[in-house]
């Protein structure tokens, strides 16, 4: 069959992706950003991509005519508290006008549990954009799941974060609240259990593991599983804006996403039926294993996605290409060069740079230059890196989005997330001499843009110069 996979490059996207091709399937990857798609060149090379942004006006010459079916996963909730559901909605409005000029038989939809009265606006939406694909022109099959558990996934690194870091705990009293996790191997087999199965159209199914738990009773689950000694002590009175501010300083989580998921943490997401688990014969798997699995997966470099890459966990919205022109005029630079003794050694060691490699110079103020520009606001050193050695354009590293890794010309480039007042890159390349260029480049905005570059300069010449003799020589 042909497929049509949206958010190709999100958490599930990256995922399924391979699974597909393994089955045999065409595959056609739709992304705002061609180059935000984060996949191997030989993967590359069996898919077909699209450029298209679900936001804007539809475009139907865009997506091929002859597509089977269509996989939606596409959700807003980490880029607006406020109108999240307004973009979900257009979104979906839009994805169901580009299906008509198709020939698409099904859309599978992976949305959340929603069998409480009360829901919250995040559940809000996902039953609206259920509602509005119902009314498309192709059947629909909707998987609705609670929170999802693999390595790389926002509930499990937020788990991660409050258990590794904090012993002892005081929390809001939403940790009460039960929900049914689900490993996402076993959503990945319900995605792909119903593609093309009669049997799933025109009809909602909701997916969960095998445990019904408290959010306190899954975080001491964890503790467990990593024999971690903690303690966690609930109280009434943290509201819901003090407790996103509590997940955003303490987990890696942004604080939209945060505001959004303490919203929905209020709200019991256990499932009604087990259908599709009797109609597929599929035994999921504990908690406990799900969390096993995810460690595996990360202790044998082996995590495909992390939603830490998807752009809503940084700052900018808007399409990185026009970053990798870096400017000249009115720019403020800190440029260092080095012979090479080991080109190739020197590249890796950029490949690696960032996370828990770190930065080769100065870790302690990169730390506590990543603490302060969370205090204000920004991303901080929370996002670290996917994988430690392969880098691909569009993925966060640290407080930086990748704008350009060619390994082939030894050129990687990077832009800055965190709060600085003007647009900041860091660059490196190796020329065919075997020359090291270390770039640091700064557009400044206005007078408070210079007065920060002048009094950063003498960090800035230990750092940098720091840096660039530990990547030749370490």
């Amino acid at each position: 069959m042909k497929i049509l996979l949206t958010g190709a490059n999100g958490y599930i996207g990256m995922r399924l992706l391979p699974l597909l091709l393994e089955e045999g399937h065409e595959v056609v990857c739709s992304v705002r950003n061609a180059n935000r798609l984060s996949i191997s060149e030989d993967l590359r090379k069996k898919v077909e991509v699209v450029e298209i942004d679900f936001l804007e006006e539809v475009q139907p010459e865009k997506l091929p005519k002859d597509i089977d079916v269509a996989y939606y996963l596409i959700h807003s909730m980490s880029a607006s508290t406020d109108d999240f559901d307004e973009k979900e909605e257009v979104s979906a409005k839009s994805f169901n006008a580009y299906l008509e000029h198709t020939q698409c038989k099904q859309v599978i939809y992976l949305s959340g549990i929603v069998n409480e009265t009360s829901l919250s606006k995040h559940l809000t939406s996902r039953k609206n954009v259920e509602d509005i694909l119902g009314d498309g022109v192709t059947d629909l099959t909707v998987l609705r799941a609670a929170i999802i558990v693999g390595s790389g996934s926002a509930s499990f690194e937020i788990i991660r974060d409050l258990c590794e870091k904090l012993p002892l705990m005081i929390t809001p009293k939403w940790v009460k609240t039960r929900c049914q996790p689900i490993a996402i191997r076993d959503v990945l087999t319900y995605l792909t259990g119903v593609l093309g199965n009669e049997a799933a159209y025109n009809d909602s199914f909701d997916i969960g593991g095998p445990d019904i738990l408290s959010y306190k009773e899954m975080m001491l689950g964890y503790g467990k599983c990593r024999n971690l000694h903690m303690t966690i002590i609930d109280v009434p009175f943290m509201s819901p804006k003090l407790s996103s501010y509590w997940l955003y300083f303490v987990t890696s989580t942004s604080y939209k996403l945060a505001l959004n998921l303490v919203d929905s943490m209020r709200v019991e997401v256990i499932t009604k039926d087990t259908r599709l688990q009797e109609m597929l014969n599929v035994s999921p798997v504990s908690y406990t294993e799900a969390i096993d699995l995810a460690f595996k997966k990360i202790k044998q470099n082996q995590v495909v996605s992390s939603w830490k890459d998807s752009m809503v966990s940084g700052r900018f919205r808007s399409d990185l290409k026009k970053y990798v022109e870096v400017p000249d005029q009115g720019c403020l630079k800190d440029a260092q060069t080095i012979e090479l003794k080991d080109p190739e050694k020197a590249l890796e060691n950029i490949w690696s740079i960032g996370g828990k490699r770190g930065w080769y110079y100065g870790n302690w103020l990169w730390k506590i230059r990543g603490y302060l520009d969370k205090v204000f606001g920004g991303v901080g050193l929370r996002r670290g890196r996917t994988n430690p050695n392969k880098i691909y354009e569009g993925d966060s590293l640290d407080f930086w989005r990748v704008i350009l890794a060619d390994k082939k010309e030894k050129r990687l480039l990077l832009f800055a997330e965190m709060r600085v007042p003007g647009e900041a890159w860091l660059e490196f390349k190796i020329d065919k001499d075997n020359i090291l260029h270390q770039t640091a480049t700064f557009r400044p905005r206005g007078l408070w843009g210079r007065l920060y570059w002048y009094t950063m300069l003498p960090f800035h010449y230990f750092i940098f110069n720091g840096m660039i003799h530990r990547i030749a020589n370490s």
